[in-house]
Order: structure tokens, then sequence, then C-alpha cells
């Protein structure tokens, strides 16, 4: 079958490890399911891949991809869980908990086996292309907000990198569930778009809010740490997902921290039960992921470029 697949790890230049052409189908497997994949939306956990983290060279060659919604061997629609192990259906209660690609191949094909546990109905609302958006970078925005930030409807929330995957799901969720939604980002085109999807206002990096949020929704990192600290009211959260400029900011800001009663909360990805919310929330609401471009996967290469240079604004979806 054709995949879009990890052929070596490169750290420098990690687009030099991908490779488009043709890989095994899955096997059968007892208590797993073979998902025909009808698209597949990139994430940075892709580019991080091609750079070794979490992929180390014994695992090679591995397809790339994590997100996924296609069809089942029953016939269903279905959108795929991308954490695996995170109880013991289908691998043993001693499977290491990780996400595709890290040590199953992953959803960049025309087939992808995971446990029967992991496929979820997808709703007849949203597309197939909608729907392969939502189980990394909008998963991980949904928990952020409902379940780690801690805020209810009326709060206040900031968003660091208006333009993400997961930046830009925050802002459409959050403006869905009621909540003030502030941007930042270096792109004017990028704040207009924020505003446009919902968010209060959008401002520069670094640029002073109207008014302190009571949680920041980072995944910028050291880049933005500082001003997000200095952003949040005294006892509001910063809910951190991930480190695209850097994990070792200059000022940790750490007297601020501790003297405001401020509360730093890591957070990854997502459970199979917020999934089955998420999907039930955009049915309901009408929510829908941004998607920047669709491309057929035999071009997987233009996205992973595009991805890499920054220059997007939502997710980039794939179809085989």
């Amino acid at each position: 079958m054709f995949a879009a697949y990890a052929a070596r790890i490169d750290r420098d230049d990690p687009l030099k490890g991908l490779e488009l052409g043709e890989r095994p189908a899955p096997g059968d497997r007892p208590g797993w399911t073979t998902v025909t994949v009808r698209a597949a939306s990139l994430n940075h956990h892709d580019l991080w891949s091609l750079r070794g983290v979490g992929l180390p060279e014994g695992r090679l060659p591995m397809i790339l991809g994590c997100d996924a919604a296609g069809v089942d061997a029953e016939g269903r629609e279905v959108v795929v869980h991308a954490v695996i192990g995170q109880t013991g259906h289908g691998v043993g209660p001693d499977e290491p908990q990780s996400i595709l690609t890290e040590r199953h191949q992953g959803t960049f094909a025309e087939q992808v086996s995971v446990p029967s546990w992991n496929v979820l109905p997808k709703p007849k609302e949203l597309s197939f292309e909608e729907a392969a958006c939502l189980p990394t970078a909008w998963l991980t925005a949904y928990r952020m907000l409902f379940t780690n930030a801690g805020v209810r409807p009326g709060d206040s929330v900031l968003v660091q990198g208006a333009g993400g995957g997961v930046a830009t799901a925050a802002i459409v969720l959050g403006k869905a569930a009621g909540l003030r939604m502030y941007a930042t980002s270096r792109h004017e085109a990028k704040r207009t778009r924020a505003v446009a999807l919902g968010a209060v206002g959008a401002f520069e990096p670094g640029a002073r809010l109207p008014h302190r949020v009571d949680a920041v929704i980072e995944t910028v990192g050291a880049a933005t740490w500082s001003h997000s600290i200095k952003s949040l009211r005294p006892g509001g959260t910063l809910v951190i997902s991930g480190a695209t400029s850097g994990d070792r900011p200059s000022h940790a800001e750490l007297t601020r921290i501790f003297f405001l009663e401020l509360k730093v909360v890591g957070s990854t990805m997502g459970t199979r039960d917020e999934l089955e919310d998420l999907l039930a929330f955009c049915a309901a609401t009408g929510v829908r992921p941004v998607i920047d471009q669709v491309l057929p996967l035999d071009r997987a290469r233009e996205g992973f470029e595009r991805m890499a240079g920054g220059d997007l604004f939502g997710k980039i979806v794939l179809t085989p």
C-alpha cells in the first residue's frame, strides 16, 4: 500500500528522512481492526518523529501520522483514537502508553491497524476530512481547556501562537463554550483570522492585554513563556502541551508564579472518553475544525514543508 513514512532520522533537516512509497499492508491481529483511511491530518508530532523524538532508528521504517478517519472492516465510518496502551484493550496491561508512530505504524497510508477499542463512530455531521483533524490537536485543545484549565463560561483565556492546530482549535472551542478568547501571533493576517474565528482580540507577542486572564493555552514555549506568566491573574492557570520554540525559557518567572499562586499544568493528548465528548460537541454545536489545505497523500511532502515553515492556519489534511 502507498504510504508516507520515516525512512531515516535527521535532527537538523527532518524532511530528508521522509519517503513516499509502498509499505506492507497491516495484517490480522486479535483484538485489532484495520481501518481504510479516508483522511488523515498532519501534526508537529510528525516532524518531531522525523527528528527522532519518540522514534528511535531501530523502529524504522515507520509510517507517520497520528490522526485518521475512515471505514473499519465492518463498513462503519469511524475516527481513530491515537493513544495506544491507554488501557489494556488489544495490547495487554503491560503495553507502555504511546501515540501512533512511536511504537505502531501510523495513519499516512491507505490502511492503518489499531486496537478495536481505539475506534469511535464518526458523527454523520462531520466529513472525513473534518473528523480526521480531531484526535490529536483538537483533542489536546479540548483537554487543555475543559479538563486542565478549570475555566467556566465567561472566563477569559489567552491562546499563544494563533495559527497552529492546537491554538486554532482552542479559539474555536473556547468561543463555542462561552469563553472570552484572546490570541497572539507575529503575523497580522493570522491575528485577523483569529478574530474572525471568535477571539475578542488578537495581539502581537508580548503585548499588554486589556486585562489579566484566567488561563493561558501555551504551545509555543520559550518565546512566549514570560508573557504567558505575566498575563495571568492571581491564582490563574497556565496549561502547556508543547514548546515549538524551545523548552528552556530565559526567564522562568518563578517569583511571580509562587507569589501570585499561579498554577502550571502539563497536558498531553486526551482520553478516548474526551474524544467521544469532543465529537459530540462538534456535531451538536456546528463547530468544525479549521482546515488550511487538503492534499492527496502523494503530495504529503508539500504539506510537511508548509507545516515546517509555519505558513499555515489550521490543519493540513491528507487523503489517500
